[in-house]
């Protein structure tokens, strides 16, 4: 298991902070589509980050994540104006299942 410093929960602290608030004001998303920042994860020489997203309701998945892609470029900038680090990581979205399995595991539980 790999001990992660202060230095990058800070950093993970503020990204997803930032990346949260970049989604929710200038992203735009169809009506009744949320899309939620779950974690962050950034590489320990700040080069790269994966946020892991969950996304209301579930059917628009697929749009939301192409969504997130298609606007990545705005997201990136928008967290360089606002992050004060001499290198901003490189953003990549990925889904985050964690929601589906429990709800998979406690279905399994009660059969």
């Amino acid at each position: 298991m790999v001990i992660m410093n202060d230095r990058i929960r800070k950093i993970n602290a503020l990204i997803k902070e930032e990346a949260s608030s970049a989604i929710l004001k200038e992203l735009s998303l169809k009506n009744g589509v949320f899309v939620t920042v779950t974690k962050v994860d950034t590489s320990a020489d700040l080069r790269y980050t994966r946020v892991s997203v969950r996304v209301f309701p579930q059917k628009d998945v697929q749009y939301a994540m192409r969504t997130l892609e298609h606007e990545k470029g705005m997201i990136q900038r928008s967290l360089y104006k606002r992050l004060h680090l001499r290198t901003v990581p490189i953003i990549s979205f990925v889904y985050d299942r964690t929601g589906e399995d429990v709800d998979e595991i406690e279905r399994l539980l009660k059969e």
